[in-house]
Formats: C-alpha cells, sequence, structure tokens
C-alpha cells in the first residue's frame, strides 16, 4: 500500500540508490516512485549527454577512435561498451568524459523537481560512489543481495552464463563492501538485502523512506 508522503517548502530530500548490477535497485526505485518521489536514472542521463551532437561525443571519439561510431556518426554504445569492460583503464577515461556532464544534467533535474516541490528524489546510479555523486546526496542505499540471487536474477533477464561471470568479474563480488568502505562512517548510508520477496522488498523500502524523511526534516 502506498504511504502518502506531503511535500515540504524546502528542497527534496535526495536519495542516491546503488549497489551490484541485479540486486534490486531498479525495483526500489520503483517503489519510490510509487511513493511520491522522482526517480531519475543516471543511466538516461548519460545517454542524453551522448546523444548525436553532444560535445561528449568529440572527446569520445579523440580517446577511442572511429570505432565505437557506426556509419551515419551516431555513438555504438555496444562497440564502446565490450571495448571498456575488457580494459580498467578505458572505462576510466570513458567515465571521466561523461560523469561530469552526468552532473549537469543531475542539477537541472534536480532544480525541476525543487520547483514541483516534490518531497524526495531518487537517484539511481551503479556509479554513484566513483562518480561523485553520493557526496551530492543526503542518503546513499546500498541494494546488495547474495552472488547466488544476483546471477538468477541476471539469468532471468536474458543474460548467458559466460555474460554473467564477465560482469560479475568486472564489479568484484565485494562491490557493496568496497562502496560501504569508500562512504565511510557518514550519517545516512544505509543496506537494504533484496533477498526476499517484491512485497518484502517494498516494505522495507517504506520503513526506511519514513524514517529518513524524518531525519531529513529534523535537520533542515
Amino acid at each position: 500500500m502506498a504511504t502518502h508522503v506531503p511535500a515540504t517548502d524546502e528542497r527534496p530530500l535526495l536519495i542516491g540508490l546503488t549497489g551490484p548490477i541485479g540486486c534490486g535497485k531498479s525495483h526500489v526505485a520503483r517503489v519510490l516512485g510509487d511513493l511520491g518521489g522522482t526517480v531519475i536514472d543516471a543511466d538516461q542521463l548519460a545517454r542524453r549527454a551522448t546523444t548525436a551532437g553532444s560535445p561528449a561525443l568529440a572527446d569520445i571519439r579523440a580517446r577511442f577512435g572511429a570505432a565505437v561510431f557506426d556509419a551515419p556518426g551516431e555513438l555504438d554504445r555496444s562497440a564502446l561498451a565490450m571495448l571498456v569492460f575488457s580494459d580498467q583503464q578505458a572505462l576510466a577515461d570513458l567515465e571521466r568524459i561523461v560523469h561530469p556532464r552526468v552532473r549537469s544534467l543531475l542539477e537541472v533535474e534536480l532544480a525541476s523537481a525543487a520547483r514541483e516541490r516534490v518531497p524526495f528524489v531518487a537517484v539511481e546510479a551503479i556509479k554513484l560512489v566513483e562518480s561523485g555523486l553520493a557526496e551530492r546526496c543526503d542518503e546513499v542505499w546500498l541494494i546488495e543481495c547474495s552472488v547466488a540471487t544476483q546471477c538468477e536474477r541476471l539469468a532471468r533477464r536474458g543474460a548467458t552464463a559466460e555474460d554473467i561471470e564477465r560482469r560479475l568479474a568486472t564489479q568484484g563480488v565485494d562491490l557493496a563492501d568496497r562502496l560501504a568502505a569508500q562512504l565511510g562512517p557518514r550519517a545516512g548510508v544505509r543496506r537494504i538485502l533484496t533477498e526476499g520477496t517484491l512485497e518484502q522488498t517494498r516494505a522495507v523500502v517504506e520503513d526506511m523512506l519514513v524514517d529518513a524523511l524524518e531525519t531529513f526534516l529534523t535537520r533542515t
């Protein structure tokens, strides 16, 4: 059952959602959207930052060459993904190009949410911590599950065993713990285990949201 969340006269609470692939970030984001928040997908912002005609494309071409562009000159995202997933330095270079532009687009979205007086905004980003977006957030929620559950969910999405192994190797099985360590003892870091049913996860999210809003309103 959706919980009514009142708007405030102040800026909205900003919640960052992150964690390993296949652990339920999108489900948590959908629940937060149902509860009255604005949800922003950092992957969609990254796509907007690299659409045809965007300044980022010139930097990407200069770093990676024509091989990651198709005949009409648009970014071949599959080719680029295959390249950076197998080369950590290439991935870091791509992130240096894209992340600042994503942050700029995020600020535009946050300003719009503030004008609409939404009670909270949730930003879903697998690179929330690495990109520096976590520093912008009032709360960071680490969404996690067991490796077995993670593999099962990725397989249900159609990923092959080889693809799952590659993705997990790229992220590392201890990603959630490493992210928590990077965040340190700052307030507002919550870890959500999504091993249960969708309904059970929703109940946890509802409880955490109530507590997060109460804490935020007390601080502001």
